[in-house]
């Protein structure tokens, strides 16, 4: 079981994004200070050659130059080439020297970080396992899991409290990349679930590929969170059925919604435009859900400032214009186009 290893374990499969540079940029850069500072060692004794002497007595050649300030700043020393000079002993000891400790800083730091990596992703882990609560799971970070957490991105949600589960590095990696806490693996198998921190998530979305891998995926999700919002999306409008004895909340239907648009778009093109809008949450309008407010209750939802189209009463959409809606209840949740700043 995953949740069951240690948390060092679990470095590669669980990753929780860090605001810091990659590790490959970091040792990148670093190789290239290590290698500046080298230049400018050999620069330096080649300019000032005619202050050294080697074993032999002889002068510096630009390979002896090179010799002379790789050993000088790994510390080696060799001694087989030294300043003789007291112009070349002064730049030693102002110029090399200080290198010298410039070298070893990069080069320890490097190693440190390197052999730390692994001990501090496994305490980012322990720490998020811990704290995580009330969170959204995005199971699948294809077209549709994408998409999806760019809603949720568009609309405020903070990338820490969302949570990718995939079988692709690949595009796990992309996931990191937004900031997003990731994990790699099969969302049918119950550890990974667990592992994702389903049963103290506040919401669930399958967007999986197949139908037959989001009705096993919301099976075991509402086994674990029998109280989290599950929202699923198939292909198949005939699969609704199974999703909802699995126990999803919404089942959207991407192929025949998808249908439905082009079919409009050839005649009234304007309403699919309007559509895209209301579904974009970065500008236009946007389709959001708010309480009521205290001055509101008793009154009809057609009368108010906002544009309402439906009121959520006890878990139940009700639509404007039905009977039971004619006056807001103080529990009520208004769903309502609120116009979003460009």
């Amino acid at each position: 079981m995953l949740t069951e290893r240690p948390d060092f374990a679990l470095v590669g499969i669980l990753r929780v994004p860090q605001l810091q540079t990659s590790p490959s940029r970091a040792i990148t850069r670093r190789v290239g200070y290590a290698v500046a500072a080298l230049a400018f060692a050999v620069l330096v004794v080649y300019l000032d050659r005619d202050g050294y002497r080697d074993a032999q007595g002889d002068a510096l050649s630009l390979l002896d130059c090179i010799y002379y300030a790789t050993v000088s700043l790994s510390t080696t020393g060799y001694g087989d080439i030294t300043p003789i000079t007291p112009e070349a002993r002064l730049i030693n000891v102002l110029v090399i020297t200080p290198l010298r400790i410039f070298f070893l800083i990069v080069l320890v730091g490097t190693t440190l970080s390197a052999l730390t990596e692994s001990s501090r992703q496994a305490f980012k882990i322990q720490r998020w396992r811990r704290r995580v609560r009330n969170h959204t799971v995005v199971v699948g970070y294809g077209t549709k899991g994408r998409t999806a957490v760019d809603a949720m991105l568009g609309d405020g949600v903070p990338p820490s409290e969302i949570v990718v589960v995939d079988t692709d590095p690949v595009v796990l990696e992309t996931a990191a990349g937004q900031g997003l806490v990731t994990v790699q693996g099969s969302a049918t198998k119950s550890d990974v679930l667990r592992l994702a921190g389903v049963q103290h998530a506040a919401a669930i979305i399958v967007a999986a590929n197949r139908d037959d891998t989001a009705v096993l995926v919301t099976l075991s999700a509402r086994e674990i969170a029998p109280r989290a919002k599950i929202v699923a999306a198939i292909r198949e409008s005939e699969n609704t059925h199974l999703l909802r004895q699995s126990g999803a909340d919404s089942v959207v239907i991407s192929s025949e919604t998808a249908g439905r648009l082009l079919g409009i778009a050839t005649t009234t093109p304007s309403v699919v435009e309007m559509i895209e809008d209301l579904l974009t949450p970065e500008a236009g309008f946007a389709i959001a859900e708010r309480d009521v407010e205290p001055n509101e209750v008793g009154g009809s939802p057609r009368h108010l400032s906002d544009i309402v189209l439906g009121v959520v009463r006890d878990g139940r959409l009700l639509r404007v214009g039905s009977p039971e809606v004619d006056a807001v209840e103080a529990d009520d949740k208004l769903l309502y186009i609120r116009r979003v700043s460009g």
